[in-house]
């Protein structure tokens, strides 16, 4: 492994070639994790050898992804579980052998509140994110008025839309659907997931199934339907998100974290190893570091945000790393508070609940941890998750733990009817995390990927370009390490084979 001072000419080259490829992977999220475990998966099937080292500026694996026991309560302090639909993290956790320590949510009270005049209103079972697939219970439902009803009905009329690219989240579903339908339903539910502003966020990056049902089936409302016929249990199951593909780990999302950690081999990853520039040099790439060091290596992955990866190639390319800083991020906090049973009034009869932005209040959402899957929380207690911030309320992570606490349990008090004080509050903050897929994201990532492509050896991932959730880390981390694998070994086989 080449560490520390780098020099060129032919006698260093020809030490290199000496060696096994040696791949260097910056970023140690999910991303990089899933990188790093595919290089040496790879390696192994192909019974090629192959070094690579993971640099992370932190003292920890696993970025975002963090879980934490107290006092027999399990707190998660950044994502709580991920989609089993896309099946990147799902066949990853399979190869790892966790498959037996994947729980779902439970059975019950799989429904999903949305705040509406300062109560909790369930969201009419059978809506799926934009339309609904049931008439009864929409017709039901106190958190629509009746013209705001009718108008959702008119979708069924309405004529295709225009033959553009692609629009805003906001712009298609006030077109489809009416603006209430955007107002109390469609825009607290993309906070929760993006922590976007729907008017800016790009339906094709995003949400281009919708897209796609308009274009085959004209209306939404009708195309769903329809897909909720083929596939009635899904559509019954649940309101909201699709509650029965969310998956988790029995003792948290950090279990995947270590279980990668743990199959890297020793002395892959080194910590407080802080990337400065990545650049050419002597035919390779170097990497170095703010403490000094430098990272000789045949190819390399950055699995860093955007924003940072700009900083890392301006030596290699200024227009590339303008592209990646064009692509901005928002903002967010999570609030875990441990209660006791008897200390809410609510039934907590459901998963969660969203806040719409209209509403004025000081949160984008909650989650009722202990209620949406199992050993969260002793028994006779409850764990609630509450998230503050994102693109629309991004003041709010300006404000201190304390403050953003006191914030956070007047919220609680009111929407839950919460009494006194918590057992303990976690409060986890994450600055410029959430990439957001404005209106012509995908063309951007397409004119980023062109530009990468012309250096050789060098892959992106993570959740800047292509999906924010951890199976799309997952897919983009092993992706760009199976790019980066079959470059060294061509790269390796021409040099050997040159006279």
């Amino acid at each position: 492994m080449w560490y520390g001072a780098w020099g060129s000419g032919d006698c260093v080259i020809d030490m290199l070639l000496s060696q096994p490829p040696h791949c260097v992977i910056v970023g140690g999220g999910i991303a990089g994790l899933a990188a790093a475990y595919r290089l040496g998966e790879l390696s192994r099937e192909r019974e090629i050898p192959l070094r690579f080292t993971l640099l992370e500026a932190d003292t920890r694996l696993g970025g975002v992804i963090a879980t934490e026991k107290r006092n027999g309560f399990l707190l998660e302090l950044g994502p709580d579980s991920f989609l089993s639909e896309k099946p990147w993290a799902l066949a990853l956790c399979r190869r790892l052998g966790l498959e037996s320590e994947l729980i779902g949510t439970r059975d019950e009270h799989r429904t999903t509140f949305v705040v509406h005049q300062g109560r909790l209103e369930p969201l009419p079972e059978g809506f799926m994110l934009l339309a609904p697939t049931r008439l009864r219970p929409l017709l039901r439902s106190r958190l629509f008025s009746w013209p705001g009803k009718f108008r959702m009905a008119c979708d069924l009329l309405l004529p295709r839309g225009g033959a553009q690219q692609d629009e805003s989240l906001g712009a298609f579903v006030r077109r489809r659907l009416g603006h209430e339908v955007l107002e109390r339903v469609v825009q607290p539910l993309v906070g929760g997931i993006y922590t976007a502003d729907p008017e800016r966020l790009s339906l094709a990056a995003t949400m281009p199934r919708f897209l796609q049902m308009e274009r085959e089936h004209r209306s939404v409302i009708y195309a769903m339907w329809r897909a909720g016929h083929t596939k009635p249990q899904e559509a019954k199951a649940a309101s909201g998100a699709r509650w029965s593909l969310f998956v988790t780990l029995r003792e948290g999302m950090q279990q995947f974290v270590d279980a990668l950690a743990a199959r890297l081999p020793t002395g892959t990853v080194r910590y407080r190893c802080a990337v400065t520039t990545v650049r050419r040099s002597g035919g390779h790439w170097l990497v170095e570091c703010e403490d000094g060091s430098a990272w000789a290596a045949d190819g390399v992955v950055l699995a860093t945000p955007a924003w940072r990866t700009a900083r890392l190639v301006q030596e290699v390319d200024m227009y590339l790393a303008g592209r990646l800083a064009s692509i901005t991020y928002s903002s967010a906090a999570t609030i875990n508070l441990a209660y006791r049973r008897d200390q809410i009034l609510h039934p907590l009869n459901g998963f969660g609940f969203v806040v719409p932005h209209v509403e004025r209040r000081a949160i984008i959402a909650g989650s009722f941890s202990s209620v949406k899957y199992v050993g969260r929380a002793p028994e006779g207690c409850v764990l609630i998750r509450v998230f503050v911030g994102g693109a629309l309320q991004e003041d709010l992570c300006a404000l201190d733990d304390k403050e953003m606490e006191a914030v956070v349990r007047r919220e609680l008090a009111q929407l839950l009817g919460v009494r006194g004080d918590p057992l303990f509050a976690r409060v986890a903050r994450y600055p410029r995390s959430m990439p957001q897929y404005r209106v012509g994201h995908l063309e951007l990532v397409g004119e980023i990927e062109e530009r990468v492509a012309r250096y050789a050896g060098v892959a992106l991932a993570g959740n800047a370009y292509r999906g924010v959730g951890m199976a799309d880390c997952v897919r983009s981390g092993e992706a760009a390490a199976e790019a980066v694998f079959a470059h060294v070994c061509a790269a390796r086989t021409e040099h050997r084979s040159s006279p």
